[in-house]
Order: C-alpha cells, then structure tokens, then sequence
C-alpha cells in the first residue's frame, strides 16, 4: 500500500479484496482469534456517486464519491481499477471536507450531480498490517482487506475465507446486478426505512 497522508487527506493505491461473508459474527470471533485490533466500531455510512450527465466517469472506470458517516465527510477520487494475482488495486485520493451541502453544490458547479446512493454499516480492524472491514449492506455481507498482495492473502487465510470467491465489482456494479435480475429493487442501494 503506497500512502501519503496528512490528517485530513490522503493519496494512495487501494489494493484490496472484498469477499461475501455471511456471518459478520463470525468473521469478527476469527479477527479476536487471530489478535486483530478492532479499529472503528460499528458505524453507518451513505456514500453517494456524481458523474456528468454523459456518465464520462463511470465510462472510464473512475469514481467520484461523497461519504458521510456521524463523525466526518469525505470527498473521495478513485481512478480505473486493474487486477494483479487476484487483488484489486486502483488510485485513490481522498480528503475531510467541513460541509457536505456545499461540497455537493461545488461538484453540481463543476457539471457533476449524484447518479448512485449506496449504504452500508462498517465495522473496522487491522491485523497483519491490513484494514479489515466488514460490512453489512443491503444486498447482503462482505469482508474488505485491504494492504499489500502478500498480508491479504495472509489474513484471508487467517480468517478461513475462501480467496477463490473474492468479487471483483464495486458495490454500485454488484447492485446492478442484482437489479437486473430484481428490477422492484429501488434505483438506491439504500437500507429499508426504520418501522
């Protein structure tokens, strides 16, 4: 993983997997089991897409997001992907912004509106140098490991996953997906409201 961060932005590379897991128990019992450190508590997070009315950005493979969370926003770039030994790794750079209204407003200046809303509740650890996130979303669970190739197989193999059913698709693709084959589901990938 090649960082250079500062307190309120980073540039990098995201080299990671994300592999459907089930059992978020479960993965969190083998994070303890293994000594994994737990890193952020369970959170919820909206993370909205903007592109161009012509999709320029998705065309290319490129993502420009806005996440929010209860504790912070940020603005994220993230450059076309490509594979090497089953790993995903794309550019990244990401930065805090104060004001998610007018940080919306400044992308809608500069020709970009939301395309895509996608939610999730997070959970984070490290173990063996990588993030682990595990992830509850609406299409089902996930786990993340991000770090170099060598410590994600490492913790992969740690956490008794399978490397072989990593996916390769961001959650906006895996939605679309399962839109195709559901075409009821909401245009969002977006939790069902509270009753």
């Amino acid at each position: 993983m090649n960082r250079e961060k500062t307190a309120a932005s980073s540039r990098r590379e995201e080299v990671e997997v994300k592999i459907p897991w089930a059992d978020l128990a479960r993965a969190r019992e083998k994070l303890r089991e293994a000594d994994g450190r737990p890193r952020a508590a369970i959170h919820f997070e909206s993370n909205d897409l903007f592109d161009d009315a012509r999709g320029t950005l998705a065309a290319a493979g490129c993502a420009l997001r806005l996440r929010r969370t209860d504790t912070q926003v940020l603005l994220t770039f993230k450059g076309p992907a490509r594979f090497e030994n089953g790993v995903k790794i794309r550019q990244e750079n990401e930065t805090r912004v104060s004001d998610a209204g007018q940080t919306e407003a400044i992308l809608a200046g500069l020709g970009y509106a939301r395309r895509f809303r996608y939610e999730k509740r997070r959970e984070e650890w490290e173990l063996e140098g990588c993030v682990v996130a595990l992830d509850e979303t609406p299409i089902g669970s996930f786990v993340e490991v991000e770090g170099t190739p060598p410590a994600i197989r490492r913790v992969v193999s740690q956490l008794g996953l399978d490397f072989a059913s990593a996916v390769p698709y961001t959650y906006t693709r895996l939605y679309a997906e399962r839109r195709k084959a559901d075409p009821a589901l909401p245009e969002d990938m977006v939790f069902p409201p509270a009753t």
